[in-house]
């Protein structure tokens, strides 16, 4: 939830269609799992339409799907990379230890897009495209005390 407010706040507009909550527990089925959630980010000028169609015509309640118009997407790209560079879609996985997770990355062939960064809402970030190009950012939310 910080991290909504947090863009609704930059940008000035309603944020992401968040479908789901992103703070439901985690399966016990894995005590260390290498990735602890998973976000899909769409990038579109119908912003209403397309978040609409995912909430309401598919009724994605169990994930978390971000729809961004391009102010929104601009504004993440430019904490996280410092330019606008993402395209259409983008992954966003929240993990336990984000230094372990992008050694696994670069040793399966991803690229770094851009180092890590700690962005305003706190969570620790790297940018990076999969072997094909698709962007992934991995983030690590702060340990709370």
């Amino acid at each position: 939830m910080q991290r909504r407010n947090f863009i609704r706040a930059v940008t000035g507009s309603t944020v992401a269609a968040g479908l789901g909550s992103s703070t439901r527990p985690m399966s016990t089925a894995s005590p260390n799992p290498p990735v602890m959630e998973m976000r899909v980010a769409l990038t579109t000028e119908a912003f209403d339409r397309l978040a609409s169609f995912y909430r309401n015509g598919l009724g994605l309640e169990p994930a978390t799907l971000e729809v961004f118009n391009e102010k929104q997407a601009q504004t993440i790209d430019q904490i996280e990379v410092g330019r606008r560079i993402s395209g259409q879609i983008r992954f966003a996985l929240r993990v336990p230890d984000l230094d372990a997770a992008m050694k696994r990355l670069l040793a399966y062939g991803a690229n770094v897009v851009h180092a890590p960064v700690i962005t305003p809402c706190c969570d620790k970030t790297v940018r990076f495209q999969d072997p094909d190009g698709v962007q992934i950012t991995l983030y690590q939310a702060p340990v709370k005390s």
